[in-house]
């Protein structure tokens, strides 16, 4: 007979995150628990159509909401995004911080298979960034690298956006090196992050997985916010974790 404590792991791989995990009703209430005052401008036309199932309840939508809100509140200097495609991201994270360095990174295309397997979208080289360029945004710094071997050389990072390879190594390492340029206050932002369907997708269940270790061997403390409907998830670094990396800006 199967243990109760295998059933109940395999009811639920991911017991740290389920317990640092809190379910946010909409962007009024994220907005109260962060003590955030400002709605961030949600303008642009792809947010709002509806290609499939994945976009139902406005799903995209719900995820701008987040990252742009992480952006336009707390006057954010440095910004991260692991993981441009074709910087429809970058852009709103760009427009919601005008007063910012945006930087984004994406694996180089000839490198791709030194990558991790869990990728949304593999974009050749004039793709990378393709939606940003065309929006002329002038605060956008592009970046052409393997996180696997990469660090950044600015910081503190104040915003940073993980949706690169979803494999849950490269989201556990990413993160990691990603705290080691935090100040306290810092917010981390995982893109593909939905408990409530983990069990139903390999690229939600790998993101979980990767955050679940990090709970594990306590490189994160919770909570993670993650508002109805969306595939993201937010958290704020706390004081004990924020990292090393880089002590004042402009280094």
């Amino acid at each position: 007979m199967m243990g109760l404590w295998r059933i109940h792991k395999l009811m639920n791989p991911f017991p740290r995150v389920a317990r640092f995990t809190v379910e946010v009703r909409d962007f009024g209430c994220l907005k109260t628990a962060l003590g955030w005052t400002q709605d961030p401008v949600l303008d642009e036309p792809y947010l709002f159509e509806y290609a499939g199932r994945s976009d139902i309840n406005e799903r995209r939508l719900r995820d701008a909401e987040v990252i742009a809100g992480a952006c336009c509140n707390g006057n954010p200097e440095i910004l991260l995004e692991i993981g441009t495609a074709a910087g429809q991201t970058t852009a709103i994270m760009a427009m919601n911080a005008p007063k910012a360095a945006v930087y984004t990174v994406n694996i180089p295309p000839e490198h791709i298979r030194q990558g991790g397997k869990l990728v949304t979208y593999a974009p050749k080289l004039d793709e990378i960034g393709s939606y940003y360029r065309s929006r002329e945004c002038p605060n956008i710094h592009q970046i052409l690298a393997n996180t696997a071997d990469w660090e950044p050389d600015f910081g503190p990072i104040d915003v940073s956006f993980i949706d690169g390879c979803h494999d849950a190594k490269f989201v556990f390492n990413d993160t990691a090196m990603i705290l080691r340029y935090c100040r306290p206050g810092s917010i981390l932002i995982w893109h593909d992050f939905c408990p409530g369907l983990a069990l139903t997708s390999v690229q939600k269940a790998n993101v979980c997985a990767g955050i679940e270790k990090l709970f594990r061997k306590r490189i994160l403390r919770g909570p993670i916010y993650h508002l109805r409907d969306s595939w993201v998830g937010l958290m704020v670094v706390d004081q004990r974790y924020a990292g090393m990396g880089i002590q004042a800006r402009g280094r």
